[in-house]
């Protein structure tokens, strides 16, 4: 997590979920999270399940110029990376997972911003509206910030953070062939060059 908002937000979320997989939307106190409030967000689900956006900071707005409040949230995304957001969007509120995400931001004449979103769940009761908060923010903020819309958003890397990101990230090693040698902890495989040739 790079921007300073994302991991203001991220750590609040952390604190306020406790033992839980997801903090409530009650559990959030806006004046708490003050300094980040300008680049946050919430996700809420309407009578079909789409996601809008319930709230968005003034920053958020500016990257649009616009007011998105209502807007879904799928259609701020080039059409390449919406099946991906979609299945992300599922996995935040359906399964609790959270994400940070590198995003390239394109305005409507070409130019581009690097773009960094953390979406995390908030957990809900049966068909309850509010489904997720997150950060949506610029690296560098460009000069035209503002003034030229983003029309398109691009997903560009993506990472699970949370509660069970311990269990996502953790690599898997493969068991060394019984040709395999261990020695001092590393594995010596039979092959290269034999004694005495040089390369």
């Amino acid at each position: 997590m790079k921007h300073p908002s994302t991991r203001s937000l991220f750590d609040y979320w952390t604190e306020r979920r406790g033992d839980r997989p997801a903090p409530a939307r009650f559990d959030i106190d806006p004046a708490e999270i003050r300094h980040a409030l300008g680049d946050t967000f919430m996700l809420a689900a309407d009578f079909v399940d789409q996601l809008r956006f319930r709230l968005a900071g003034t920053r958020v707005c500016a990257l649009f110029c616009r007011e998105i409040k209502g807007e879904a949230f799928i259609e701020l995304w080039d059409e390449a990376s919406r099946k991906a957001v979609e299945e992300l969007a599922h996995a935040v509120t359906g399964e609790n997972e959270g994400f940070v995400a590198g995003l390239i931001g394109r305005g409507e004449d070409g130019r581009e911003v690097g773009l960094e979103m953390l979406l995390l769940p908030l957990s809900h009761v049966g068909h309850g509206r509010i489904r997720a908060l997150g950060v949506l923010a610029p690296f560098e903020p460009p000069y035209w910030l503002g003034e030229t819309p983003v029309i398109a958003l691009e997903l560009a890397t993506l990472r699970h953070v949370g509660a069970g990101a311990d269990s996502l990230i953790t690599p898997h090693f493969k068991h060394a062939p019984e040709s395999a040698r261990i020695r001092h902890g590393f594995v010596v495989y039979s092959g290269g060059r034999a004694p005495g040739e040089r390369g």
